[in-house]
């Protein structure tokens, strides 16, 4: 048997980084484009995007996956790889990715910078504050709490509708007992008691209109439509007339700038934005994606989750924001999430595998396939050509992973076995190799829906023809919000819906591709500045929890400075 490898923070710790003067040169961009953060990280002066663009933008590659398990599937490790390997082949690429949320981090998933030798470094600086935006992003979402709770205090002119506030509060760290609280006990300066409560700052609304906003002028809009609440007559409340927008926009403004970090093996990696898919787009900027677009021949972004959830919102909103087309979508798939399709298995966060996925069992593989064909489907629904990574893992089967290449060969899909993470960018080359043939044939990348279809239609068009279901039962209180959207003006912005990541369906219990059911919209809300209006669909916790072991107990800091524990 090989050797076990050492933790990714001590392969992150040996590493030699390259001077980033030196990365960002491979970009294009130059020394008075960067605003350095210490030796190795630097925010990109969105000035960058006024410089003639090239003559050929590169060729764009999203990266999505099945229907993942609790443990994740490893799309971010395979985006480094893949952005590695294709270097390896002499191609100019870059990877663009979502900064780490510090609630996962410190609670069941630890680091996500990630994994062996496909990681972004300097892991510390990426898994924890880097270079501040999510602190931006905090305080610029609970300036306008506090603003709206003033505003109470002092006689509320707008006559907003106590209880019909929909702006929380937000913080960056799992804290269940935060779900739900009530502010302003005490005396009557203490301001007005009522309820309301905290999400993770990568839920804010402010994270995703930051993600969206392709200039400093854009992002201000933004901020200033966010909808805060409702007054008694029915009325929405924005920021603009609390006179919030203007100091969260001061708040943002280097928030905006995309940071620069690099690979493991020298490449350009552009790290921005939140994570949160489950309500939010789950993606990395748009102005990430177009500075990595100018200055590659592969630009490589992720989405969130499955393609059910992530590759759907990127097509569907990050594309219409941005104007680009996607030329792949790789599709990661392991052998476990298969197996646990199959379902034969039940894979908790935090708990070892149960023993019998670890056997060599093809037929539990293969009764886990529909889950993958549905998510192939999905993207050859919006005209991009998919390729299927198998993300191997030590404790596979060769003949579990020929099982998968056979099924995909008779979809005529391409294929490759990777193992990036054992082996850095040599490990996916036979992956580079197929993204290329597949980037090089033509593509007709098409929208699921108009914008002029109305809310419910849109909604219901993702059930039908992205998750499966047959149909959409709506509720009545629901039916009244999409209603007033509609009245509100709100009619022809994209659609978001917030489920289960653990099924294509509404129901997390559903393995591979359910048929034969139908969606639940419990709620509906709308999100004016980042520009959607989401469909709950289910119980979504908007503020996790911690675990009963938290990886918070296994952090800690060395007398030189050194960070332990990160994964």
């Amino acid at each position: 048997m090989s050797a076990p490898l050492p933790t990714d923070l001590e392969i992150a710790n040996a590493a030699t980084l390259r001077p980033l003067s030196d990365v960002a040169a491979e970009l294009g961009i130059r020394d008075e484009h960067l605003e350095p953060y210490g030796r190795d990280v630097a925010k990109i002066d969105l000035a960058v995007l006024d410089e003639p663009a090239p003559a050929h933008l590169a060729k764009y590659v999203v990266v999505t996956a099945v229907t993942p398990t609790p443990l994740g599937e490893g799309k971010t490790t395979t985006s480094v790889g893949l952005a590695q390997a294709l270097r390896r082949l002499d191609k100019r690429a870059v990877v663009a990715l979502r900064q780490p949320s510090m609630g996962p981090t410190f609670g069941i998933k630890g680091g996500a910078a990630g994994g062996g030798y496909s990681q972004v470094v300097p892991m510390e600086r990426l898994n924890l504050h880097l270079t501040g935006d999510f602190h931006a992003v905090t305080s610029a979402h609970n300036l306008l709490a506090a603003m709206i709770d003033n505003h109470l205090h002092h006689g509320n002119a707008l006559g907003i509708d106590v209880r019909n506030i929909t702006w929380r509060r937000v913080l960056d760290v799992n804290d269940r007992a935060l779900r739900n609280v009530v502010i302003g006990l005490g005396a009557r300066q203490d301001g007005l008691a009522r309820e309301t409560g905290f999400d993770i700052t990568a839920a804010s609304e402010v994270m995703v209109l930051l993600t969206l906003s392709t200039s400093l002028r854009d992002l201000r809009a933004r901020l200033g439509r966010i909808v805060i609440g409702y007054t008694t007559q029915g009325k929405s409340v924005t920021a603009e007339e609390l006179h919030a927008a203007g100091a969260m926009a001061a708040i943002l403004e280097d928030a905006l700038k995309p940071n620069l970090l690099q690979t493991l093996e020298g490449g350009p990696a552009i790290i921005h934005c939140g994570p949160f898919g489950n309500i939010a787009t789950g993606t990395s900027s748009v102005t990430a994606d177009l500075i990595a677009m100018r200055g590659s021949d592969y630009a490589i972004t992720e989405a969130g989750f499955g393609a059910d959830m992530g590759a759907e919102r990127f097509f569907d909103v990050k594309c219409r924001v941005s104007g680009l087309k996607p030329d792949v979508a790789v599709v990661v798939a392991t052998v476990r999430a298969l197996k646990t399709h199959s379902g034969r298995y039940a894979v908790r966060a935090g708990k070892p595998l149960p023993s019998g996925m670890l056997e060599e069992r093809p037929k539990d593989v293969e009764a886990g396939l529909p889950n993958l064909r549905k998510h192939i489907e999905i993207v050859r629904r919006f005209g991009v050509q998919p390729v299927v990574a198998i993300n191997a893992f030590p404790d596979d089967h060769e003949s579990e992973h020929a099982v998968i290449r056979r099924y995909c060969n008779t979809l005529g899909v391409r294929s490759a076995v990777t193992r990036h993470v054992a082996e850095g960018g040599a490990g996916a080359l036979e992956l580079a190799q197929v993204v290329i043939e597949a980037a090089h044939e033509p593509t007709a990348f098409e929208f699921l829906y108009p914008l002029d279809l109305p809310l419910e239609q849109k909604i219901e068009a993702i059930a039908t023809q992205v998750y499966g279901a047959d149909g959409i039962d709506v509720s009545p209180a629901a039916a009244r919000a999409l209603k007033d959207y509609e009245r509100l003006g709100y009619g022809g912005l994209p659609v978001v819906i917030a489920k289960t990541h653990l099924s294509i369906s509404s129901d997390p219990s559903l393995r591979g591709a359910p048929r034969g059911w139908r969606m639940p919209v419990r709620e509906v809300r709308a999100a004016v500045g980042a520009g959607y209006v989401y469909a709950i669909c289910g119980d979504m916790r908007t503020m996790p929890g911690l675990p009963t072991s938290p990886n918070a107990e296994r952090i800690d800091i060395t007398e030189d400075g050194s960070v332990t524990g990160l994964s």
